[in-house]
Parts: C-alpha cells; structure tokens; sequence
C-alpha cells in the first residue's frame, strides 16, 4: 500500500500549485472588479455594484465629456477657480489660456481639479450644466449605480459610482486614443500657459510593471484610495477597478495582482483569417465550372483560456446561378467559444459570373441525362416515321383463297 500512497501524495504536490495559480488573489479591497476590456467578460469581481465614493475616478467622465465634445488644439481661458491648498491643481491664473490637450494631460496625470472645472465650464458653459450632461451621459452609457454632483470628485452627497460601473466607463474612454496615450506617461510637459509646467503621473504603478497602461488614481476621506488600473500584453488587456483600499500601498498591490492574475485567464485567437476557402460550388449553366467562395475578413478575438472553439460553415450552397458580382454575399462562417457566438464572418464570391445565355442554357439542357434519354427516344422516333415514309402506305392484305371442306 506503500506505493500508491506516495504517488497519490507526489499528484497532490503537483496539484496544489496549479489550484493555487487558479485561485484569485487575496486582496483588501471591500469593492473591486476584473474585466476584459475587448469582450466587457467579468473575471472577478467583489462587490462591484455596490455604490460608494470614487474620488477622482469622477475625472473619467470629465475626460470623456471633454473627448466627445471639445477639439485637443482649442484654447481654453482658465475658470475662476481656487483650490483649497490639499487639493490637486495645476495653479491656473485666471484667464490664462491652455490648450484642451494640456488641460486633459493635468486631468488625467496631475488630476488638477482647476483644470477639470476649466474644461467643464468649456465644454458645457457652467459647471452645473456639465455635470447634467455627465449624468445623461451615464444614463446612455447604462451605468445604473453611477451619479455625479461635480465634476472634479470631492466628496459630496449624490456622487457616487461602482466598481463595475468604473469599469464600464474606462472601456469607454480608452477608444480614444489621445487618453490611451497620456495616461501610459509618467510625466508630461505642458507646454501652453503663462509657464511650462511639467508633471508627474499619480498612477505609480506604471514604474512597477511595464505592462501597466492607465488609468486614473483618487483619494478623499470618505472614498479613501482608488485605482481604476489598466494593463495590456500580448494584445489583451484587462481593466481592474478596487475601491475604498485603506493605503496607497494596498490600491497598487490589490491591483497589480488583479492585473496579473488576469493575465493568465485569457489568450488570444485567430480561427478565421481573411480569403479562407469555404466553398466551390457548381455553377448553373456552365458544365463542369464553379465558383470560389471564401471569407470576407479574419477574425482575432480574446477568449478565456482553454474555451472550445468550433467553427461552422452556414448557409453555403451547393450550386450558384448567375448574375454574381464579386464580393457577393453566400452565408457566413461563424465562431463559437464554448457554445457562445462570438464572430460571424459573411462568405463573399471571390469573382463575378455572368447570366447564362440561351446557347449556354441549351447547351446545358442537352447534357442533362434526362434530356439525353428524351432526345434518343425522340430520335429514334423520328428515324422510325421516316423509315415508314419512304416504304409509303401500307398494302392492303388479299383474302386466302377458299379450300373445298373436305367431304
């Protein structure tokens, strides 16, 4: 018995690290999300719905706000606004006059409160009408537990978010590509203004791990420390969000193990690329052609680590008549990750065919073996009536002659 013992115990060695690295992290974090930014795919979460302060995370709908409705080379007088000395800030002079650009670089780096009332009051007019169109703008969005009082993310009764919601809204953002950009950056300088200035991006994650990308850090009494963290490799990317962490330390620790740990949950896969071979059919009318159809495009996608993948052909015919233009659509490949649909690639003909004409459908016609039957039965008949024809009419039969009955 001695034997199968120490090999069951040598298995469980072995075991025991792969369940580990499938275990999610440990983490202080009371709310916190994991989501892959491509497919919205939740991979961990705790919490997520539930609504608390988000800080400076505010600043993400500022920025989209800003993004969706301002041009980066405007230039934007500085709002009348003066910070309390805690609180983060460019130092804008009244009327002195940034560049959207810059004033987004210290929104998103610096999470210079001046600069998001600037930006505000530009884009919408007044504080107060920017932050109606940040609510209607989370109302499209969907984001249900999400309501906002100002724009800059001071604690303040009705401004509030979830980590899910969070989540939502960095997936949104991050299609623009200016926002990608700065908030991979850990300084930056402006250049408009009074004066250069030069700042330091808050997310000190992206000294820690070169995958890490974004996105945006905050910090109140009542929120305590936020990180909406953002990490991209091998063309996946994840976006975590943990809130209410009691230390700067904790946030960049819960996330990074977020990130990470996400990291080995999905791969990336190409099961379609473009000009595949789906089909051959015969072509109507034309004995012995066919056309080539193939996919109109590939398809990458990101998927869950070990996901079945099974590709299907559908509605792709056996035969084609003409007229076809090239690129004409005959059904579509689809891709299935365990069971799901996610991609449908339309099947095009690689090349055009004409009608067929009277000659062609005639010609065809002949081919068929039942139209050869037909036409050797009709010949054969007409061979027949013209061997009647020249014999001409039948001649009348005589009568026998009558032989005497015998006596």
């Amino acid at each position: 018995m001695r034997a199968p013992l120490v090999a069951l115990l040598a298995l469980a060695l072995l075991a025991a690290p792969a369940r580990a690295q499938d275990d999610p992290p440990a983490i202080s974090a009371p709310s916190a999300i994991l989501v892959e930014a491509s497919t919205g795919d939740v991979v961990y979460e705790r919490a997520a719905d539930k609504r608390r302060s988000i800080a400076s995370a505010t600043k993400l709908m500022t920025a989209l706000l800003t993004t969706e409705h301002a041009e980066l080379g405007d230039k934007v007088t500085a709002a009348d606004y003066v910070a309390a000395p805690i609180e983060s800030k460019l130092s804008l002079r009244p009327g002195e006059r940034l560049s959207v650009a810059d004033l987004l670089r210290g929104l998103m780096l610096e999470s210079a409160n001046d600069a998001a009332v600037t930006l505000a009051e530009h884009v919408a007019g007044t504080r107060a009408a920017f932050v109606r169109r940040m609510n209607q703008r989370a109302r499209q969005l969907k984001l249900r537990d999400t309501h906002f009082s100002n724009e800059i993310g001071l604690d303040e009764a009705g401004n509030y978010s979830s980590a899910h919601d969070l989540a939502r809204l960095a997936i949104e953002l991050r299609r623009h590509s200016f926002v990608r950009k700065i908030a991979d950056r850990t300084s930056a300088t402006l250049s408009t203004g009074y004066r250069e200035r030069t700042i330091r991006n808050r997310n000190t994650l992206l000294t820690k791990d070169r995958w890490v990308n974004g996105l945006k850090t905050g910090h109140t009494a009542m929120a305590g420390y936020v990180l909406v963290g953002t990490r991209s490799r091998r063309q996946i990317t994840l976006v975590s969000v943990v809130l209410g962490t009691a230390s700067m330390a904790a946030r960049d620790s819960d996330t990074l193990a977020l990130l990470k740990w996400g990291a080995g949950r999905y791969e990336r896969i190409h099961p379609v690329t473009r000009g595949a071979v789906v089909g051959t059919p015969e072509i109507e009318f034309r004995r012995g052609a066919t056309l080539t159809l193939v996919t109109s495009g590939g398809v990458r996608r990101t998927v869950r680590s070990g996901a079945e993948i099974t590709v299907n052909d559908v509605g792709i015919p056996a035969t084609v008549k003409g007229p076809i233009k090239r690129g004409q659509r005959f059904g579509y490949r689809e891709v299935l990750a365990d069971g799901k649909r996610i991609a449908a690639v339309p099947v095009v003909s690689s090349s055009s065919v004409p009608a067929a004409d009277l000659p062609q459908r005639t010609k065809e016609w002949f081919t068929k073996p039942f139209a050869l039957l037909l036409a050797g039965a009709l010949l054969g008949g007409t061979v027949l009536a013209a061997r009647r024809a020249r014999r001409g009419p039948p001649r009348p039969r005589s009568p026998r002659s009558q032989e005497p009955e015998a006596a």
